[in-house]
């Protein structure tokens, strides 16, 4: 479903799930959704998460992946409170 909207915007492009995998921070076992970004970006947004791939990786490894657990990580790295 996704190719075929993705092909009619940018004709020739497919998802290159293994250069997509090589930079995957996901470490959930048994993610169905790695080195598909476009379907883990989905799944989780539709949950009001993010991505593992946006988290630091000592953050990624809690695998909270909500938005509030994302804006404390990021605030604190960046010296916010």
């Amino acid at each position: 479903m996704y190719q075929v909207a993705y092909e009619r915007t940018m004709p020739g492009r497919e998802c290159n799930v293994e250069k997509n995998l090589e930079r995957c921070g996901c470490t959930y076992p048994g993610c169905s959704r790695k080195g598909y970004c476009c379907d883990c970006l989905h799944y989780h947004w539709k949950n009001k998460e993010l991505p593992g791939c946006l988290f630091p990786k000592d953050a990624e490894k809690t695998f909270d992946r909500s938005l509030e657990y994302f804006l404390e990580v990021w605030n604190e790295k960046i010296g916010k409170k």
